[in-house]
């Protein structure tokens, strides 16, 4: 199996201009949004094949993952300036025109198989509960210590995300564009830890910088101040932000074998 990735870390669906014009352009870990990275595709296209019949053939044979991508344009404000929910809520329906209008530029380009992601329970996220860590039980859900709030956000994205892909779908009938459910591919790991293996924590990272949850911005995972955990299998979060090597196999379980991306891969 072969592939290409133009995958950036830290990358946002939106420009950067976007960020910029809300005094949030400094916080960027990278100018190279989605947007750019479909650029890129569109120059690497020429490359393996030439005429439209050609790159059809080889684009039928081929799957596109659009993502996940959305996650940043809202860890930005969130976890670095601890933006109230309000504030970035409008950047939602912004953010998944920004990944429909990728998805429809590689359908246009020929992708026929297209699988474009969701985006994860974020209120469940050490660097989410450090940011936003406070004194009100209610804030959190009683069995698995997330914060409610911020998983309703990350649903209400989703929300938005479907209702765009059904109406992508009647436009492209020929395309096979599939909604991969992060959320949901994930979520049971902090109602039913023991089940799969996550006896170490699921809200606390394995490398961070102390704290509660483990994460502390100015001492992140390996630099100096920072402690890693004797066996990151058995956590669900690695570094505060993303997931371990262990969540995701049984995410990529989920999604590759079911029931979490719709319609099947």
């Amino acid at each position: 199996m072969e592939g290409v990735n133009f995958a950036v870390v830290g990358a946002t669906a939106l420009d950067a201009e976007f960020f910029y014009a809300r005094n949030l352009g400094s916080i960027l870990l990278t100018n190279d949004s989605l947007s750019v990275q479909v650029s890129w595709f569109k120059k690497w296209k020429s490359s393996i094949c030439t005429t439209k019949h050609e790159c059809d053939i080889y684009f039928k044979k081929s799957l596109f993952l659009v993502g996940e991508i959305g996650g940043n344009d809202y860890n930005v404000p969130f976890i670095f300036t601890g933006a109230p929910l309000e504030q970035v809520r409008p950047f939602v329906p912004l953010v998944v025109e920004a990944v429909i209008n990728a998805t429809v530029a590689l359908i246009e380009e020929g992708a026929v198989n297209v699988v474009v992601p969701g985006n994860m329970p974020i209120g469940c996220i050490p660097a989410y509960l450090t940011t936003f860590q406070g004194s009100n039980p209610s804030d959190y859900n009683s069995k698995t210590g997330c914060l409610d709030t911020f998983n309703a956000f990350s649903e209400y994205h989703n929300e938005q995300l479907l209702e765009a892909l059904k109406k992508l779908r009647k436009k492209y009938p020929q395309a096979r564009i599939m909604y991969a459910d992060y959320y949901g591919a994930s979520i049971d790991f902090y109602y039913k830890p023991k089940r799969y293996g996550f006896t170490g924590g699921t809200i606390i990272a394995c490398c961070g910088g102390g704290g509660p949850y483990n994460f502390n911005l100015s001492r992140g995972c390996g630099q100096p101040g920072s402690t890693l955990c004797k066996d990151p299998s058995t956590f669900v979060n690695w570094d505060g932000v993303h997931g371990t090597e262990a969540a995701h196999r049984y995410m990529a379980k989920g999604l590759v074998y079911g029931p979490f991306t719709s319609p099947p891969l």
